[in-house]
């Protein structure tokens, strides 16, 4: 069966041009942030330009034995689940300990009022929640993979099911 984020991925082929380069695949499917409300809310800031830039704790994907993100890196936003609405290319990953993250991730971050005080809270829960899902002591030093993307495909899934 196939998912309409296979079908978006297939949609944003067709629509590059023939000389274009046309990526094998994307890296995964996700959503920002923790249910469907937010999720939506914050590919809308995605959409928009305003969120360029993202965060998430190395130690997880050490957890889960995946590979962690790449510059070139293809990927599907959706607002959870199976509803896609862009896709991003990853411009730029680093690895900066929490406490180090500075106030131009927080800026690119988009969300809130893009401040670093507003950011070090959203992503210290976060941090508290993934190392209690993978069984790590939260530190102010936990490793984060930032990366910087661009909005490649923002146009809606087409309803045509064939495509």
């Amino acid at each position: 069966m196939t998912t309409n984020v296979d079908r978006y991925w297939k949609q944003y082929l067709e629509s590059l041009p023939d000389d274009a380069p046309h990526p094998s695949t994307y890296a995964e499917p996700f959503s920002f942030g923790s249910n469907p409300d937010s999720a939506s809310k914050i590919s809308r800031l995605v959409i928009m330009g305003i969120k360029t830039a993202t965060g998430s704790l190395k130690w997880t994907y050490e957890a889960a034995e995946q590979p962690e993100p790449q510059v070139g890196d293809f990927s599907v936003v959706t607002n959870g689940g199976d509803d896609p609405v862009c896709i991003i290319e990853t411009t730029e990953v680093k690895i900066i300990p929490f406490d180090e993250v500075g106030e131009d991730y927080a800026l690119d971050g988009g969300e809130g009022d893009r401040t670093l005080e507003y950011w070090r809270t959203i992503y210290w829960s976060h941090i508290l929640a993934e190392c209690a899902t993978i069984g790590r002591d939260p530190s102010h030093e936990a490793p984060l993979i930032m990366e910087r993307f661009r909005a490649v495909y923002v146009e809606p899934l087409a309803d045509n099911p064939d495509v």
